[in-house]
C-alpha cells in the first residue's frame, strides 16, 4: 500500500461517516501515516470535523448524499462510525467500486441493525445469546414480553450508547419503553429488539483486528454501564483459559463471516464459564478509549492500519481504566476547569471531545489512567474526571 500527500494529486483520502469522539481518533491516526481525511456528519463542528482536512454536513441516512459526497471526495476508503447510515449506499459505493467500504459493506449493513447481527449469530452461526424476540408495534413488544417475562431489556435495532434503551420489569412499564424506543434511538418508527434478562457475572468487549495478515486479538475489556451506556472500562479483565478461547472462536466465527479488514468490538456476557455473544460493532467501539493507554497500537491505531493492509500489534503494555466525563444540560459551548488537579493524577491522561453541546448525560470526554493493577487504575481514572468542573458558557 502506498500513501501519498495529503491535499496533493497523490493522496490517499479517506472519508468517516459520523464524526463523533471514536471518529476523532481514527482520523489523527490516519493523519499520523499521512491519509488525508474527511469527516461527514449530521451536525457542524463535531470532533472529528476539528481536526479533519475537510468536513461535510449531510444527510446520512439519504442515500443519495452519501453518494453525492463519495463522487465528489472520490475516496479510497469510507469508513462508517455510527448506526444511522444509509447502508443500501455504502453496498453501492462498493458494488461500483467507487472505494474501499471498510470492514465491508455486508458487516457494516448486517451489524448497523441490531436484528441483523442478532440473527447471523444466534440463527445462522448458532452462537448462544440471550433469549429474544424482535416488534414493530407496542402489541408485538407486548407479546414478545409475555413470552419472555420480566425483567427484560427494549433496545431499538438501530442505536448506540443507550439511547432508546430500557429495562422493563412490569406490564404497565411497557408502553413507556416502546415510546422511548421510538424518540430517543438514531432513527424514528423503528423495530425493537426485547432481550430476556440475562443474570450475568460480568461483561467483556473482546476487540478482535481482522487485517491482511490474520485474526488478532486483544486483552478482554471488562465495562460498567449505565442507563445503557458505558461508564467505566478496564483492560485487562480477569477471565478463565477456557472462556476466553471461546470468547475468541466465537468472536473469530463471527467476524470471519462478516469479512473485512479492521476493528470489530465484539461484546459477550461471561456466567461462569458460560460465554453468551451479545452485541457487535465493525468499528472502534467506545470501551475500547482504555486502549490509548493500555496497549502500544490502540483500537484506533489497530483500525486504521488494519483498513490500509498494514501490519497490526496490540501490544499490551499495563493495567488501564477508563472513566467518561458525561453532560449536565448546560447547553452550547460549556466551559471545562479543575484540569490542573485532573493532570496531577499519577499516570493519568485526558481527552476533552470539543462536542458543541454539553447535553443531558452526553459522553463530553474521557479520563484513562495505568497503574500495577486494575483496580488502581479505576480509581486513578475516578479521581481525573471528579476533578473536572462543567460550565455553561459565560
Amino acid at each position: 500500500m502506498q500513501i501519498g500527500t495529503p491535499l496533493s494529486a497523490s493522496a490517499t483520502r479517506l472519508l468517516l461517516l459520523g464524526a463523533g469522539e471514536l471518529g476523532k481518533e481514527v482520523l489523527i491516526a490516519a493523519q499520523r501515516l499521512g491519509v488525508e481525511t474527511i469527516a461527514v456528519d449530521r451536525y457542524a463542528d463535531a470532533p472529528a470535523m476539528q481536526v479533519a482536512h475537510r468536513a461535510h454536513v449531510l444527510d446520512m441516512t439519504d442515500p443519495e448524499a452519501i453518494l453525492a459526497i463519495v463522487h465528489r471526495e472520490r475516496p479510497h476508503f469510507v469508513v462508517p462510525e455510527i448506526e444511522a447510515i444509509a447502508t443500501s449506499a455504502l453496498v453501492e459505493i462498493e458494488a461500483a467500486g467507487l472505494a474501499t467500504v471498510a470492514p465491508s459493506a455486508r458487516a457494516v449493513q448486517l451489524t448497523m441493525d441490531r436484528e441483523g447481527i442478532r440473527r447471523l449469530a444466534a440463527e445462522e452461526l448458532g452462537l448462544p445469546t440471550s433469549p429474544y424476540r424482535f416488534a414493530g408495534t407496542l402489541a408485538e413488544l407486548e407479546e414478545a414480553a409475555s413470552v419472555l417475562g420480566f425483567p427484560c431489556v427494549i433496545k431499538p435495532v438501530m442505536s448506540s450508547s443507550g439511547k432508546g434503551q430500557s429495562v422493563v420489569r412490569s406490564t404497565v412499564e411497557l408502553t413507556l419503553a416502546w415510546q422511548e424506543a421510538q424518540t430517543a434511538g438514531r432513527v424514528g418508527g423503528q423495530r425493537v429488539i426485547v432481550e430476556g434478562f440475562v443474570d450475568f457475572d460480568f461483561e467483556i468487549t473482546l476487540l478482535t483486528v481482522r487485517s491482511a495478515f490474520g485474526t488478532t486479538f486483544c486483552a478482554p475489556i471488562g465495562h460498567r454501564q449505565e442507563a445503557g451506556d458505558y461508564v467505566e472500562s478496564w483492560q485487562p479483565q480477569p477471565l478463565s483459559d477456557a472462556a476466553l478461547r471461546e470468547a475468541e472462536a466465537m468472536a473469530r466465527r463471527i467476524t470471519d463471516d462478516l469479512d473485512g479488514r479492521g476493528i470489530f468490538g465484539v461484546e459477550f456476557f461471561v456466567r461462569g464459564e458460560e460465554i453468551l455473544f451479545s452485541e457487535l460493532s465493525p468499528r472502534p467501539h467506545d470501551t475500547g478509549l482504555v486502549t490509548l493507554m493500555s496497549q502500544s497500537q490502540s483500537e484506533f491505531d489497530l483500525h486504521l492500519r488494519a483498513i490500509l493492509g498494514f501490519p497490526v500489534h496490540p501490544g499490551f503494555r499495563r493495567a488501564a481504566a477508563s472513566a467518561v466525563i458525561r453532560g449536565k444540560n448546560l447547553g452550547w459551548g460549556p466551559a471545562y476547569s479543575g484540569l490542573e488537579e485532573a493532570l496531577a493524577v499519577p499516570e493519568s491522561d485526558l481527552r476533552l471531545f470539543g462536542k458543541p453541546s454539553a447535553g443531558k448525560l452526553r459522553r463530553l470526554g474521557v479520563a484513562i489512567a495505568c497503574a500495577d493493577d486494575v483496580e488502581e487504575a479505576r480509581d486513578r481514572a475516578r479521581r481525573v474526571v471528579a476533578a473536572i468542573a462543567i460550565r455553561p458558557a459565560s
